[in-house]
């Protein structure tokens, strides 16, 4: 699907994972159904590994069986890495479920550190080609006076992927999606919701 307009209420997906602590084999990851950044339209869940290769399996399973999947047009998600380091394949998430992907990043990353500490793990080439496959990483300032934020994507044009970050950073500079599900998924796993996403 090849998104050419963003409406003031495109569906959206917004991914984000839960707690999890060193005893946690896995964690909860939760998906927001919003139009827009304004209305929740539903919630959807899985769960991935911790440190884990499972992350992008899960997605694609839990985004296809959606009944909400017929409405969406972008999944956004909280970077590319979820439970540590179980490294999400935006372009695999993308080509598999037929949506464009936005992986949303609050801070520069330092691609360097990451894939050094990737070698603590198994399959570390695998993960290796996962993060460089995400593509480059764009900035942008999705709230006027905030700090910006970063974002890789799969199957959208970069331009498109910053005005879907625009329209849906209704609240606060990264997309509520993301917001609403980081309060979930924290909420569920600690039994209080910690401070944003």
């Amino acid at each position: 699907m090849k998104l050419r307009e963003v409406k003031p209420e495109i569906r959206v997906l917004g991914v984000d994972d839960g707690h999890y602590g060193p005893e946690d084999e896995r964690t909860l990851v939760v998906g927001v159904v919003m139009r827009g950044g304004k209305w929740v339209d539903g919630v959807m869940c899985t769960e991935v590994t911790v440190d884990g290769l499972d992350a992008t399996d899960r997605l694609v399973e839990m985004v296809n069986r959606s009944k909400h999947k017929p409405q969406l047009r972008v999944i956004l998600t909280d970077g590319v890495t979820f439970a540590g380091f179980n490294v999400l394949d935006i372009q695999r998430l993308h080509e598999e479920t037929g949506l464009p992907v936005i992986a949303v990043i609050k801070r520069e990353p330092d691609l360097a550190s990451i894939i050094s500490a990737l070698k603590n793990l198994d399959r570390t080439e695998e993960r290796r080609r996962m993060v460089l496959r995400a593509g480059p990483v764009y900035r942008t300032v999705t709230r006027r006076g905030e700090p910006p934020v970063y974002y890789q994507c799969a199957g959208i044009e970069p331009r498109v992927a910053e005005l879907v970050l625009k329209r849906t950073a209704t609240r606060h500079r990264l997309p509520e999606p993301i917001r609403v599900a980081h309060f979930v998924a924290t909420g569920v796993t600690r039994g209080e919701s910690s401070g944003g996403a």
